[in-house]
């Protein structure tokens, strides 16, 4: 019960909880489907297996319709319900029928096995320890710890930590913690513990890349149209998240499409022009007439943003736009239970500015002498050096592309996650023990990586380590921190697998990102969202910590990282970052987390 009420957050509507024997199941639940009957956990009708369950199974209705034909009864409208037939039907190969988001834990008393899994992409979260000769597992690790599991911190990780901001499965912070990996799952047996994989993002051999621009950008269309419909599917009150860029401004046109009400949108605004997308977002409500709401964000929210992440994240996180995040959950929180948004559009369309970044250099290197080649690179530096602004930050992303682009790519990688430089980091870390290079983890990641051409390595690391490690885990945990329910039609299996075998010049035609979303969805929106420049979900840190009020609150809340880290170099990184000289906000703020959890 105390690992389940320090999650209440995940599901404030209902609790339950199944002990009999070696096994203990507990729940909290957020009621999506079927409110009444679904409760959990959910026991089959011969009371010998026993299901806890967070997400959702969007093709729930139709794996129900053929369930029913094969002579299986229901007795609710749940999907929960259908997740238990589909297990009874097909044992442990249920997870290949199903399209969803889901951590699971079913427990079949007949063969003394307790099976649990995550669904394909990492959308939702498991992580599990053995402690004293027990499995303990929950959605976050808040819970674990709750059990009794001691919290040993381990700083051999911090380099990776502080390249990439976060801590990459299958490891935590903390030691003998885990994170089961996405497309994964454990089969715990008589007292063995075995994990398998049920799938793997496919690597399609790059000669067979599709070409057919009229075939991709129809089946894109229908797969992304059927992934918001079936997203769609709640007996509780919804909406959407919408940024204002193309991707949730996609999700919205085509909800607008299919829904009978207007759709509720929410959009977090800032004061500062370079980062507030807010007036695009409103063309985007006007258009499809949906009831907008809007927040700003101001500076003084940004200590309270401190704890408040930390407190659902339970490790250091150091993606500042959770911050961003968490506040337009809370918002639309207050009026519905479940959002649609854009996310995993970009890892879907090659959408990043990185993308571009790689088929620059590529023609760079093939089409320009190495002489000059490197007068360009020597421009560009000298140009980030004497400009002033968000120009000046603009050129030093480019130059820095444009240097590392001869390196192997896990170097490149290394460099270009990287939110400082890695120098700074080395030096920063030089004096703890045993210290993982991030190099290491990287070259250790895609050592699975079949492609050869740079662009396709760079959508195998999308997948493999941004998506499952950053943003979905900044979404889940502040969207469940408020009992927000999120939805990605862009992460529908169907259509990551098609897209992953879409070829590169069809998605970036040129240096046109977004192209097949620009030519089919986006035809439908509004002209400046088409012509918008590529902006995250960022905040302008930067900026908020020049300010003297910031000055006191960073030499208070670093104190236990400057015991760790070099000291003189994180004062050197403040100072660059005060004088504008580099753009170190969300690393300070990286720094921040790692200060909480020091804590």
């Amino acid at each position: 019960k105390g690992m389940t009420d320090c999650i209440a957050h995940r599901g404030p509507d209902g609790q339950g909880s199944y002990i009999k024997g070696k096994v203990a199941l507990g729940h909290r639940r957020l009621s999506i489907i079927d409110p009444a009957l679904g409760h959990q956990p959910f026991l089959s009708e011969d009371g010998k297996k026993v299901l806890v369950f967070n997400g959702e199974i969007y093709n729930y209705i139709e794996l129900r319709e053929e369930l029913i034909g094969m002579g299986h009864r229901f007795n609710t409208g749940s999907d929960t319900e259908v997740l238990m037939k589909a297990y009874e039907k097909w044992g442990h190969h249920c997870q290949t029928r199903f399209n969803g988001m889901w951590a699971f834990a079913l427990w079949d008393e007949v063969k003394q096995e307790l099976f649990l899994s995550r669904d394909r992409l990492g959308e939702k979260p498991l992580h599990y320890c053995v402690h004293n000769h027990t499995l303990v597992f929950g959605s976050e690790l808040k819970s674990i710890f709750k059990f009794g599991v001691p919290k040993h911190i381990r700083p051999e990780l911090l380099e990776v930590y502080l390249a990439l901001a976060v801590i990459p499965a299958p490891d935590t912070f903390y030691k003998d913690v885990f994170k089961l990996m996405p497309g994964h799952y454990l089969v715990i047996k008589e007292n063995q513990l075995i994990e398998k994989v049920y799938w793997t993002f496919p690597q399609r051999k790059e000669k067979e890349m599709l070409r057919d621009k009229a075939l991709v950008y129809q089946k894109f269309e229908t797969l992304l149209s059927d992934a918001v419909t079936i997203r769609m599917r709640s007996d509780v009150p919804y909406g959407a998240f919408l940024s204002g860029g193309l991707d949730s401004s996609a999700v919205v046109s085509l909800m607008a499409k299919q829904s009978r009400h207007p759709v509720k949108t929410f959009t977090i605004a800032f004061e500062d022009p370079v980062f507030d997308e807010s007036p695009l977002a409103e063309l985007v409500a006007k258009k499809f007439d949906t009831e907008h709401h809007v927040e700003t964000i101001f500076p003084d929210d940004l200590e309270k943003a401190i704890d408040r992440i930390f407190d659902h994240t339970d490790e250091p996180f150091g993606d500042s736009s959770a911050i961003p995040t968490g506040f337009v959950s809370d918002y639309a929180a207050q009026q519905v239970k479940m959002v649609l948004t854009g996310d995993g559009g970009d890892e879907a369309l090659g959408g990043y500015n990185s993308y571009k970044g790689v088929k620059l250099a590529e023609r760079i290197h093939r089409y320009l002498p190495k002489f000059m080649a490197l007068a360009l690179i020597g421009s560009v530096r000298l140009g980030a050096r004497i400009s002033t602004g968000a120009f000046r930050y603009k050129l030093h992303k480019i130059g820095t592309v444009l240097t590392m682009s001869r390196l192997p790519f896990h170097l490149r990688m290394a460099e270009q996650l990287s939110f400082t430089s890695l120098k700074d980091i080395k030096l920063l870390t030089a004096g703890i023990k045993n210290r993982i290079p991030v190099e290491t983890y990287l070259e250790n990641l895609l050592s699975g990586c079949q492609f050869k051409d740079d662009f396709y390595k760079l959508m195998y690391v999308h997948y493999h380590h941004n998506l499952p490690n950053d943003y979905l885990v900044k979404v889940d945990r502040m969207s469940m921190a408020y009992s927000l329910e999120t939805r990605l039609p862009f992460l529908d299996y169907r259509l990551v697998e098609f897209m992953a075998g879409v070829h590169k010049d069809v998605k970036l035609e040129g240096l046109e990102l977004k192209c097949i979303l620009k030519r089919t969805v986006g035809k439908s929106l509004p002209a400046p969202i088409l012509k918008a420049s590529k902006r995250g979900f960022a905040i302008p840190l930067r900026e908020w910590f020049k300010e003297e009020g910031f000055k006191d609150l960073l030499n208070l809340r670093l104190h236990k990282v400057k015991g760790l880290l070099d000291a003189s170099v994180i004062s050197k990184l403040l100072i660059e970052n005060k004088e504008g000289k580099k753009d170190h906000g969300n690393f300070i703020w990286s720094l921040l987390q790692l200060e909480k959890a020091l804590s």
